[in-house]
């Protein structure tokens, strides 16, 4: 069920004489009006800060009129062939693997139009083939159910009279006989599509809008002049058209080798550099061995862009003031606050501070299905006036990457092209008995707040801006705060990061399990980050054996540990255990106590730090990181703090385990539950502070 009224923008942040486009869908059919809202602390939990909101004059403020604009999902090809005739007889030649199978017939190959066309579908059954509409179509169903996750080689010919269909297993599987051909016979000649698109993974409705979205992997798409039922080798005479997905892997387009050239476009995101029918093993990389991985998979509830219209633009002013900002919709007591940032001017910092906003994590996130909307959270929910939906009721909008498709394989992409509901002021993640559960953007606020509340100057920046301009944007600033959960990075920012920090920045991390894992972006599509859950980590699914490097650029995914580069080596900490949403408390160490450092603790006299707070109840919970020299802590680094008092839902990460019992520093596995507060000097005056708690900002 989608929300009544929502929306989102076309990009995350803006700098002053920048614009952001606002795309809204509301099926309220009454006006919705629309202002201007500076986000200050985004948690309704009464017993904190509460919800700041600061209304602000704008030129988009106003009344606008109610839209519904619909949410497609699902992946396919779109080839436009209108040079493609295929006479009176043609050979269509596929290797699919289905990973979901049910009754519902999925499309494999397909040309459509309003009065007829063509075909190729799977189901639970067996492989189908269907010429024409109405009653003069032509349909063979093969009797042999296919296995899941098993390559078959589908063969459909039409001789104009004469339909066969053959599906034949490449793999064998002893004691299964799923081997199959059927045959139909035309009693009047179907009417064949001449000029429309050829459809991949989908086929078209009268309406133009693509479904029977075909779940699994589809390899070497064919079509062949003439009726060629058992596949015999054709030249290039006979071939019409061969779509060779191992061709542009990194790129949403396919090209066709055949001689009209019918190039084509994917449509929300398949997956790309996946293991094809060919894949051997000797290779794990798809830029040595493309043919290896020669597939594409396709989802029934992918998607990369909704492609809303746009209903009005925010056009930011040349003073206005670097920070968190909203656009409010207002309709028929239903209320959306859409996020964006502002930026300081190009090449400038209108304060000495900077937050480095992690939008890259907040993406990956995004619209995360926890299964955890029950009545005691909708009680809480409603009792706190908190934001009043959860991804969970309404999956519309796409999942997150730490979700699963419905064929079972994990979400490695993510667009900010969609409404994303978890990033919303007033977004509850958790019924958090001791604190407010929020997670990401409405947790970050507490930072923000806390900024605002101790009237320090400070300007935010994105990850996806420092992604694209590096040390740059960071040098004009003396220091660089982060939020709870600066988790995904790519090789740029981590760069960027690390160079201002030897140029002599001075860096507060105030999460846990910071710089985590890799991702991968492409210029070309800004909106898109792409996450492969390769070897080892806390993960939420694991990529596929020989698919552990990404599409998008090629490069291995991932840890950024495994990649060579821990956390320990930027921040001087690092993941190291988890539990449920819940904090302790820290012990403060000797070294805490050197003069030295005591401008760090002005005015802390207690030894025991951060025995309260808004996420979980306690500064050290959550997701802990820790020091270790041998993954790259400074030897000058000083451990300040130490936290203890875990509960016993708190696991140490896969990464670090030998055994159940070994580890790799050897230290016992429950010794390695800690978050351990650091502080080290660098070259030129940097200097990096890191409290390795993703509660400490609570």
């Amino acid at each position: 069920m989608a929300v009544p009224l929502i929306g989102y923008v076309d990009r995350f942040s803006a700098r002053p004489g920048g614009r952001i486009a606002v795309k809204v869908s509301s099926a309220l059919g009454v006006p919705y009006e629309a202002d201007l809202v500076r986000v200050i602390s985004a948690d309704p939990n009464p017993a904190g800060p509460g919800m700041k909101l600061v209304e602000l004059p704008s030129r988009f403020a106003g009344s606008y009129p109610s839209r519904l604009q619909p949410v497609h999902l699902g992946s396919y090809a779109r080839v436009p062939a209108p040079k493609l005739d295929t006479g009176t007889a043609f050979t269509i030649l596929v290797r699919v693997q289905p990973w979901l199978l049910d009754a519902q017939p999925r499309a494999v190959v397909a040309r459509r139009d309003a009065a007829g066309g063509w075909g190729l579908r799977m189901t639970a059954a067996g492989a189908v083939f269907t010429l024409g509409k109405g009653p003069g179509a032509v349909s063979c169903a093969v009797a042999a159910p296919p296995q899941p996750r098993r390559w078959y080689e589908l063969v459909a010919t039409f001789d104009g009279s004469v339909a066969t269909l053959t599906q034949t297993p490449i793999e064998t599987t002893w004691g299964v006989r799923d081997a199959g051909t059927a045959t139909a016979e035309a009693a009047v000649p179907p009417r064949l599509a001449r000029t429309a698109p050829v459809t991949i993974a989908a086929e078209a409705d009268e309406d133009g809008i693509c479904r029977s979205i075909f779940d699994g992997r589809i390899e070497d798409p064919r079509i062949i002049r003439g009726a060629r039922p058992h596949a015999t080798p054709v030249g290039e005479r006979d071939l019409l058209a061969w779509w060779d997905f191992s061709i542009g892997i990194d790129t949403q387009r396919i090209e066709d080798r055949g001689p009209l050239k019918l190039h084509g476009e994917l449509v929300n995101l398949p997956t790309r550099a996946v293991r094809g029918s060919r894949w051997t093993g000797r290779e794990h990389c798809w830029r040595h061995a493309p043919r290896d991985y020669a597939a594409i998979h396709f989802h029934s509830d992918d998607i990369g862009d909704c492609g809303w219209q746009t209903d009005f633009i925010v056009e930011i002013p040349p003073d206005m003031r670097s920070g968190a900002y909203g656009v409010r919709l207002r309709a028929a007591g239903h209320q959306d606050i859409v996020p964006f940032y502002v930026l300081p001017p190009r090449g400038t910092a209108t304060a000495p501070t900077a937050v480095l906003i992690s939008t890259f994590t907040y993406q990956v996130y995004a619209n995360y299905l926890r299964n955890n909307c029950d009545e005691s959270y909708k009680r809480r929910r409603a009792a706190w006036g908190a934001y009043p939906h959860h991804a969970d009721e309404h999956p519309d909008y796409g999942r997150s990457t730490y979700n699963f498709h419905p064929d079972g394989s994990g979400i490695g992409y993510s667009t900010r092209l969609r409404p994303i509901i978890t990033m919303r002021p007033g977004y509850l993640s958790y019924e958090d008995q001791r604190g407010s559960g929020l997670r990401h953007y409405p947790a970050d606020s507490h930072l923000l707040d806390w900024l605002e509340h101790k009237d320090i100057p400070f300007d935010v920046v994105t990850d996806e801006d420092l992604d694209e301009e590096g040390v740059e944007l960071l040098r004009p600033y003396r220091a660089l705060l982060t939020g709870s959960h600066p988790e995904y990075h790519t090789e740029r920012t981590l760069d960027a990061l690390q160079y201002y920090v030897g140029g002599g920045g001075r860096f507060c991390y105030l999460g846990g399990n910071g710089f985590y894992w890799r991702i991968a972006r492409r210029a070309d599509l800004p909106h898109v980050v792409e996450v492969r859950r390769a070897e080892g980590g806390i993960r939420a699914w694991a990529a596929e054996t020989g698919e552990y490097h990404h599409a998008l650029d090629g490069t291995y995914g991932g840890l950024w540990r495994r990649n060579g580069r821990p956390p320990q080596k930027l921040a001087g900490v690092g993941f190291t255990a988890q539990g449920k949403f819940e904090g302790s408390w820290y012990r403060r160490l000797p070294a805490s106590y050197d003069p030295a450092v005591a401008w760090i603790f002005a005015g802390v006299d207690a030894e025991i730090l951060g025995d309260f707070g808004l996420s979980g109840g306690g500064a050290a919970g959550f997701e802990l990181d820790r020091a270790d020299a041998l993954l790259g802590t400074p030897p000058n680094a000083r451990i300040l703090a130490r936290s203890e008092g875990h509960q016993e839902h708190f696991v140490t990460v896969p990464e670090e385990l030998l055994t159940h019992i070994s580890t790799v520093t050897g230290e016992p596995p429950a010794d390695l539950i800690r978050a351990e507060i650091v502080y080290f000097e660098t070259a030129n005056g940097g200097a990096v502070f890191s409290t390795g708690s993703i509660t400490f900002c609570g």
